[in-house]
Formats: structure tokens, sequence, C-alpha cells
């Protein structure tokens, strides 16, 4: 009895792994099943590791309805949240959203003030990896930081893959 129930959660494992990695078909990882909506996942750096993430909610409108997230007017009242950082412009290859934190941390949250990183003119574009190497060259006036006014709930899904 027990070996026939590893062999059907063996099957339903297989198939379930199959699906996912059917719906990554277009070149975009996904995650869930069949009858479920799927949902693709991004990369961000915490501390020069690599975190995955999913996009579920922004306070914008017009990001919401361009990255087909949900909008909610309500989370973008919400302060004092962790930063992840966009670069805009200019930007070293292989540039990823960096996160000012990620679970584990005491300050970890899935919502996330949204923070714009611009190169200034003249400086050469580094691989941004950390949000405090983004403060230092912040501190050093090679690149501006401006806080969007968006909010985004982008809960981190692994950390460090």
């Amino acid at each position: 009895m027990r070996i026939s129930t590893l062999v059907v959660a063996a099957g339903v494992v297989a198939a379930a792994t199959a699906a996912i990695a059917l719906a990554a078909g277009n070149g975009l990882p996904h995650i869930g099943t069949p009858k479920m909506k799927t949902e693709a996942v991004y990369k961000g750096y915490y501390d020069a590791h690599v975190d995955t993430y999913m996009l579920d909610d922004t306070s914008n409108k017009a990001q919401a309805t361009a990255d087909h997230m949900n909008y909610s007017a309500a989370i973008g009242t919400i302060n004092g949240l962790p930063e992840q950082y966009f670069v805009k412009g200019r930007a070293a290859n292989g540039q990823i959203t960096v996160f000012g934190s990620e679970p584990g941390e005491t300050d970890y949250n899935p919502l996330w003030d949204e923070v714009w990183v611009t190169w200034k003119a003249g400086v050469k574009p580094v691989l941004l990896k950390s949000d405090n190497q983004i403060n230092s060259l912040k501190s050093k006036g090679k690149l501006t930081v401006q806080d969007a006014g968006i909010v985004l709930n982008a809960p981190i899904l692994t950390v460090g893959k």
C-alpha cells in the first residue's frame, strides 16, 4: 500500500513539474499549474546574490496596466517600507533590480518603495548588486536616487538562487 501511494505521489509531482516546464516555454520562468494562471518571476540582487520575485500589485495605475499587475491605491499610503531599486537610463550589462532587504532580514516586507537610480553624465555604469553599493556611489556623487512615489507588492520567492 505504501509503495503504491509513493508511486502515485511521484507521478503527481512529475506531472506538475512538466506543466511548469511547459508554461516556461516562452522563455520566462513561470509558477503555477495548468488550471491556475501562471505568473512570471523575475530576478533581483540583494547583497550580491540573486533572489527571485513576482510582481502582484502596484499603487500606480499606469504601471498596473503596462505590467499586467493589480492596481491598489491603498498600498501607496504605506510608509517606512524597504526600497527596491530600478536603474533608469544607462546601465551596466546584466543589470537587474536591487532589493534593500530579503526574507530573513528584520525589515523584510513584500511591499517595496520603488526607487529610481540614474547614473550621472560622464560616469561609467557598473553592475549594482546591493543597496549599500548604491548608497556609497550616491554619496560619491556618481548616481542619483529618486523615490518614484510608487509602492509595489513584489514578494521574494527564493533567496540566493
